[in-house]
């Protein structure tokens, strides 16, 4: 195999493989990219057995092939390039050595045979479809934040994906919690995305799925079955097996009786909870939230360290009410408010809370409530 490319395409291409690449790794072919050089372009395989990512990049051909080198020193290599240099790959079989040549620079890396390379079985998926990147972005970027960490509830370590009814019909849902807050974000369904089965998109796999969605001309194609998810852009195909669990039913802890409105500018609310979180040495340290008439008290009271009070006006006329939240989480869903009002929605201290981007219902979050 012998190829030239231009380092910047070289260089994303890799730099998307390599993410996927577990760094400790117990079988050697697993730390190393596939690379398949045919016609005018160059493909590179990298995967960790749950999740494959294959870039193309387009590169000048000399000799067709195919070899396998460590993700990770190729990519540091290529990064470490002039930019606008043109790299060239050749690969030598008997030696089992890849030469990687740029201007005066020369690296020879050792290779594993391509014929060990693990290639992800391709699955029938029973639903295919296609979606703008801005309205997949929206729906995990704004989801996301709400995955459990807990290893122990395995099937609350994804964003589960899947076709709800709604007020205005049915729609492609997301849903993320991890038991002490919720996010649910919707989009209009697609067409052919009727009879998608309900999946759970895992924590790495959105992560890796980030990077495919930010060209807002980019349209994606969706395909789902039971066990895999597949995203496609012209350029970039990641594969993912889905997490084999039960998303619990989440619209059992939607609040729907929550009558006290608060409404605040999203922006404003967010700086004073970071301000009066400053003076608690743990994150976790609760807020207390004291409402009255168009008006909210924001207070921290750390023994240890000290405490901290900031009052806001807001539009507020229901009885007086004093609740408590983790600090964290508050930053965390103020934070996904892209509009400038941000609608709380209480009912007593001990119940969860409601929150929504001004009349915008297709973006909802729940909240739990701590003790203060």
């Amino acid at each position: 195999m012998k190829i030239s490319i231009e380092r910047a395409a070289l260089l994303k291409a890799v730099s998307q493989a390599q993410s996927v690449v577990e760094r400790r790794n117990t079988i050697p072919i697993l730390a190393n990219v596939l690379i398949e050089a045919e016609g005018n372009e160059v493909q590179f395989r990298a995967t960790d057995l749950d999740i494959e990512v294959v870039d193309k990049a387009p590169a000048m051909v000399e000799r067709a092939g195919a070899t396998t080198v460590s993700a990770v020193t190729l990519h540091e290599i290529v990064r470490k390039l002039p930019e606008g240099a043109l790299v060239t790959l050749s690969e030598d079989g008997a030696a089992g050595r890849l030469t990687v040549a740029a201007g005066r620079s020369n690296f020879n890396l050792a290779t594993l045979p391509k014929d060990d390379f693990p290639v992800m079985a391709s699955s029938e998926y029973a639903s295919n479809f296609s979606a703008s990147a801005p309205v997949l972005r929206r729906l995990f970027d704004k989801s996301k934040f709400a995955i459990s960490t807990e290893e122990t509830r395995y099937y609350l370590n994804g964003v589960y994906m899947h076709v709800a009814e709604s007020e205005e019909g049915r729609k492609l849902r997301c849903v993320a919690t991890d038991g002490h807050r919720l996010a649910r974000i919707d989009a209009d369904l697609p067409e052919g995305a009727e009879a998608m089965p309900g999946v759970i998109v895992p924590r790495k796999t959105v992560g890796e799925l980030r990077k495919l969605l930010d060209d807002d001309e980019t349209k994606v194609a969706v395909s789902v079955s039971e066990t895999k998810v597949r995203f496609a852009t012209p350029e970039i195909t990641l594969t993912s097996k889905v997490i084999d669990g039960t998303f619990p039913d989440y619209t059992r802890v939607i609040p729907q009786g929550n009558t006290r409105k608060m409404e605040v500018d999203a922006s404003d609310f967010a700086k004073a909870v970071d301000r009066v979180a400053t003076v608690s040495s743990e994150r976790s340290r609760a807020v207390k939230l004291a409402l009255d008439e168009d008006r909210l008290v924001l207070s921290v009271n750390a023994p240890d360290s000290g405490a901290a009070e900031e009052e806001l006006a807001v539009a507020y006329g229901d009885e007086r009410l004093e609740i408590g939240f983790n600090a964290k989480y508050l930053l965390e869903i103020a934070s996904q408010v892209d509009r400038e009002n941000a609608v709380f929605l209480f009912n007593t201290a001990g119940d969860p809370t409601l929150m929504r981007e001004g009349n915008d219902t297709s973006a909802v979050y729940v909240v739990m409530p701590m003790r203060v």
